[in-house]
């Protein structure tokens, strides 16, 4: 599991600052960078299964003059 306690991300449910759900299925290590990555799926659409880096993942964004995280963590569907 990721060293970095800020940037812990579990499998389940999560919404992306846009709106769209996805799932998180899983964490990855990159095998050459040992970079830790989100493994998830969408919950809309063609509900492909995509990757994005973890710290990505879990950063705080700006928007609006606001600070929010990417994809904050949600209760059911």
């Amino acid at each position: 599991m990721p060293e970095d306690p800020d940037h812990e991300v579990a499998p389940g449910l999560y919404e992306h600052y846009k709106g769209h759900r996805y799932e998180v299925l899983e964490l990855a290590r990159h095998s050459e960078t040992e970079e830790w990555f989100v493994v998830y799926r969408a919950l809309y659409g063609e509900r492909g299964v995509w990757i994005r880096p973890l710290v990505m993942f879990a950063e705080t964004i700006e928007v609006d003059g606001a600070r929010v995280p990417r994809f904050r963590r949600v209760e059911s569907a």
